[in-house]
């Protein structure tokens, strides 16, 4: 999304006039979820500028500034000490229309650490077409459970990752300290091969707006 980008973080990347992470977060108060923590880096100065802490929004929002990129699962050990003994890990640049408090209610009655957000490809509907380009990343087994995570690898693998995880904080303790440290490729196998990752299935497509057709298909859905 350069040049764009030189100047703004990509969260606020506006979409039909507004930035792109107002519209997330109005998504997910609308499910109730009205406290969160952003964890920000690149030009993360300018979210808290626009935000601030979101009262006036009628939200509760704090900020993790991570000192140099530490990945995704680097930036969440940055951030322990402000997050609570559950919660949902979000992409900052891809938008999924599901009910979150329904998936938060299934990820309560597992036993699972983790309870990721599947998309199941569904086929020929002009929306899903994006969303259906993307290679398949999970193996998920009857009943729910994520048997494999791959991404460059997809033979096998029955769904796609939707950018959307909740997280028992007991996950944070696999995640080595003040270095940087990848969830997909250093946790998630453990997570798996140990049976305490679970899968969420849903039909509907989510939208990358990392990139121009990305962000028109988004204006269209949200439009």
């Amino acid at each position: 999304m350069r040049p764009i980008t030189e100047t703004i973080p990509k969260p606020m990347i506006p979409v039909l006039g507004r930035p792109f992470l107002e519209q997330q977060l109005e998504l997910l108060a609308s499910f109730g979820f009205r406290r969160t923590l952003l964890l920000v880096a690149y030009l993360g100065e300018k979210i808290e500028q626009y935000f601030g802490d979101g009262r006036a929004r009628g939200w509760e929002l704090s900020y993790s500034y991570e000192p140099s990129p530490l990945g995704t699962g680097g930036a969440l050990k940055n951030a322990e000490t402000k997050l609570e003994g559950e919660f949902v890990l979000l992409n900052g640049d891809t938008f999924l229309m599901i009910d979150y408090d329904a998936a938060r209610h299934a990820f309560r009655e597992t036993s699972a650490d983790a309870f990721v957000v599947a998309y199941k490809k569904s086929g020929s509907a002009v929306a899903n077409t994006l969303a259906n380009r993307v290679p398949n990343n999970l193996a998920v087994a009857p009943g729910g459970r994520v048997t494999a995570y791959r991404k460059h690898d997809p033979k096998g693998l029955t769904h796609v990752d939707a950018g959307v995880l909740f997280l028992r904080k007991k996950v944070l303790e696999e995640i080595p300290t003040a270095r940087a440290c990848s969830l997909e490729k250093e946790i998630f196998p453990r997570l798996i091969e140990e049976g305490r990752m679970q899968a969420w299935i849903t039909s509907e497509p989510f939208y990358d707006m990392g990139s121009p057709e990305g962000l028109q298909a988004l204006e269209a859905r949200l439009g």
